[in-house]
Order: C-alpha cells, then structure tokens, then sequence
C-alpha cells in the first residue's frame, strides 16, 4: 500500500493531469532534436505500475499484435508502399509505424505507448526521474527544484498535460484525424482511398474518462479519478483547438477531393464546438486557425471555469472508449 501510495505520489508530481495512450499515437513531434524511445518498460513501468497496468487493457497496448494481421490493414499499407516506396509491412514502413507502433532501436516493439503521448524519452528520463540528488526522494524535493526539474524535462521534450495539454491534443489528433505532420499529402490521400479510417467528431474526453484514462494521485491514490467537469471542458476545448490547427494544416497538404472534403469535416465539427467559447482569443483563432494562434486560445482560457458554455458538450459515460 505505501508502495503504491509513493508511487502515485511522484506521479503527481512528475506528471500532473497524466494519460496513457490518451490516444496519443505516435513519437510526439514535440521532442527534441535527436530523442528516441525507449520504450515503456525501461521509461515508465518501474515508477508508474499501477498507470502501466491500465495501459496494458487498452486497444492501444493490444495493437501491436493484431494491426499488422488486419485485412484491411494489409490493403492500405500496400497502397501506401507504391507511393513512399516503403515495406509492404505495416511495422516496417514508416507512414503506418508513425502512428501504429513504438519504435525502440530502429524496431516496432510495442503499440502505441507512454512515449506516444508524452514524447521520446531518452533526453528527459533522467531529468525527469531526479529530483535533487541520488538520496533525495520525491516526498522532500523542493519547490525550487521541483520547478526546475519540470522546466528543463519539458525543454528536453517532455510533454506534460498540465503544462502542455495542447502538444498532447495535438499528437492524439494527428493519427486519429489521419493528418501525420510527418506524412505527405499523398500517403495521407492514398490510405483515405484504401479504406484507412478518420473520424471527424473523434472526441478526446471519450478517452481520457475512458478506458485510456489513468489519474492515480492523492487525495485518493488508490483511485483512478476521472476528471471534473470543469477539467474536461478544457480539455474538451483544447482538443478542438488541435483538431482545427491539425485538419487546416492535413487539408493544405492535398488537392485530393475525398481528403481535403474529410479534413473539412474534422474543420466544421471543431468549429461547432469552439463557437461556444465567448473568449476573445477563441474566437480570433478560429478566424484564423494558426498553431500560434491555437496557442495563444490554449494559453487565454488557462484556470477558467468553460463547463458553463461546453459542458452540455461533453460525452456522456455511455459514450467513453
């Protein structure tokens, strides 16, 4: 029990809002230059078990073995091996293994992971996991260092959901609105063609209270807590903000008609839940759907109250994946 209680305690600190897969897909394209995986088991597993074993319940976890054996599976990635040139593979060719798998030495070893959401670990790890020297323990680092060390973990491409919800929406709505930043307009187009699903009312709040979700900190560190209402409708907003920022920029890739007509769909169901957000900054941004002003909106409606004009918006637990 105290274990347990210790563990989730340095979550907390170390993590803030926490997620899994919280439908993250990929290496998140906000980590430093040169960081690579290593995976969940030597990052994540030996600090965060109880996270770790909700992890292991999701569709994310089990991907890995049953994605490449899908039929349909097989037909995009071999429409999509005559455009890049790639492996008719899905672990082996990079347009699928972007979103599908956790590459560790050059190798598909998991699916989606910890990584996907929160960034390659190889450059913050030890930052993150010091917190003031060899004998000093989550339980009696300083506030000072406790700054420090979550400043310099996410320069080093940590992404934290309290201090980076918008990298988070951003790498979920990536794989899941097929709009890689990574991938060509024409890989995107041609998985489009061979059946690759894209949802454009994907909702994030749907995974992160859902099956994906793993909030173990005090005061019930024994509990995965889901999120209040008025938590969800910020994150329900943010996640909008990163859906419209990632299909204006997916649908300026392509003239292909069936993708940019899927990419305005994604556009007009963000739209619709962001022209319920009275705040200025939202409304700009919408005029104009710009990663800078996209961080500007996530930045103005910091510690405000949204629930009053999004909450009626939020999914119900019928709905949660």
């Amino acid at each position: 029990m105290m274990r347990k209680l210790m563990k989730s305690v340095r979550l907390l600190q170390v993590a803030g809002i926490a997620l899994v897969g919280y439908i993250g897909l990929f290496s998140a394209p906000a980590t430093a230059g040169g960081a690579h995986n290593l995976g969940p088991k030597a990052s994540c597993m030996e600090c965060h078990e109880p996270e770790y074993e909700v992890y292991k319940g999701t569709q994310h976890f089990k991907s890995f073995k049953s994605k490449e054996h899908n039929k349909k599976g097989k037909k995009i990635v071999k429409a999509v091996a005559k455009v890049n040139g790639g492996k008719k593979n899905m672990k082996r060719n990079k347009a699928c293994a972007l979103c599908h798998f956790t590459i560790v030495k050059k190798k598909p070893k998991y699916g989606p992971s910890c990584e996907s959401c929160h960034g390659a670990a190889s450059e913050w790890v030890e930052i993150h996991n010091d917190y003031g020297g060899k004998d000093t323990k989550a339980d009696t680092e300083t506030a000072e260092h406790k700054v420090k060390r979550h400043k310099d973990a996410a320069a080093a491409g940590m992404i934290w959901p309290r201090t980076a919800l918008y990298e988070v929406a951003e790498n979920c709505n990536s794989c899941h609105g097929l709009a890689h930043p990574d991938l060509s307009g024409d890989e995107l187009s041609t998985m489009l063609d061979a059946g690759h699903p894209a949802k454009a009312d994907f909702e994030l709040i749907q995974y992160f209270n859902g099956s994906n979700r793993h909030r173990f900190y005090p005061p019930n560190p024994d509990v995965n807590q889901e999120m209040t209402k008025k938590e969800a409708s910020t994150m329900f907003v943010v996640g909008h903000i990163a859906k419209l920022v990632s299909a204006t920029e997916a649908a300026a890739k392509s003239k292909h008609e069936k993708f940019t007509a899927m990419q305005q769909k994604r556009a007009d169901n963000a739209k619709a839940a962001l022209s319920k957000v009275s705040i200025a900054a939202v409304k700009a941004f919408v005029k104009k759907p710009t990663r800078a002003n996209g961080l500007k909106a996530v930045d103005a409606i910091k510690g405000k109250d949204l629930s009053g004009e999004v909450g009626s918006m939020l999914p119900k637990k019928s709905d949660y994946k």
